[in-house]
């Protein structure tokens, strides 16, 4: 097979803009993977793969023959040079995958009525890594969904697909506004909890055991009052020390984990 070995080729400068360019993905409908594990969860989520692109130098042929047997996609061997340059981590694995995007609303959520669901909101979530360390503690505590209403950055960001190491394809996500989602959360008979300071309940005096959704602010400006003036019951995670603040992502997991705690209470 022929090998691209230049990066001003048209594919890979294709490549490139798809990394670096979120309107571009959204023109085109397509977004990137890069390495094994996360090409692996994007797979299993269902998204269609157009292209692989593999450096012969760094993945093993075998690697590369074992997944064309199992996907359609075409195949397409790149020089190291060229790879380092399309890859958003370097030299790292030897295989980017280029995907076709796909709408990610709160239709597209389906709820076990089985299971008591525990759903994760951000609102106005903007550092990619932020947002894929949530998606990381959603999918190790088995929530429900992540919904995340006035995003700031796209769900097909190659950040944020290396920050959830894959996790924004194995947890349900769902963009959309902070009033569908209060509607939606509303009409499915959810109760809202929201993370705040002021007339706040600790959150291990919480009821967990029923559909819950827990909103988060961002940490510079917080929650806004919509969501606040919504809320069923509103929560706080004590502060020991000097400081009076979690990364957002920590206080996900404390509350995420707190509802995995309570459901296992009621297994045993």
């Amino acid at each position: 097979m022929e090998q691209i070995t230049s990066t001003a080729n048209a594919r890979v400068k294709e490549v490139i803009l798809l990394g670096e360019k979120s309107r571009y993905r959204r023109e085109t409908g397509l977004f990137t993977v890069e390495g094994r594990r996360e090409i692996s969860a994007c797979l299993a989520g269902g998204f269609v793969p157009r292209t692989f692109f593999y450096c012969p130098q760094i993945i093993s042929e075998d690697e590369v023959a074992a997944l064309s047997e199992a996907s359609s996609a075409e195949f397409v061997s790149v020089s190291e040079n060229v790879y380092s340059r399309m890859a958003y981590r370097g030299t790292t694995e030897g295989l980017l995958g280029v995907f076709l995007s796909r709408g990610r609303g709160l239709q597209d959520i389906r709820l076990d009525t089985d299971k008591t669901p525990f759903v994760i909101v951000l609102e106005s979530v903007e550092k990619p890594g932020n947002l894929g360390a949530v998606l990381r503690t959603a999918d190790a505590s088995g929530a429900a969904a992540v919904i995340v209403c006035d995003p700031l950055t796209d769900l097909y960001n190659p950040n944020l697909i290396r920050a959830s190491i894959g996790g924004v394809f194995t947890v349900p996500v769902a963009a959309c506004s902070s009033e569908e989602a209060y509607e939606w959360l509303h009409s499915a008979g959810f109760q809202i909890l929201t993370a705040q300071l002021q007339d706040s309940s600790p959150y291990y005096d919480i009821d967990f055991r029923r559909p819950t959704a827990a909103v988060f602010g961002t940490e510079a400006t917080g929650l806004r009052s919509f969501w606040r003036e919504r809320s069923d019951r509103k929560v706080i995670i004590p502060m020991l020390g000097k400081l009076d603040s979690l990364n957002v992502s920590t206080s996900v997991a404390i509350l995420s984990y707190e509802a995995v705690r309570q459901k296992q209470q009621i297994q045993s």
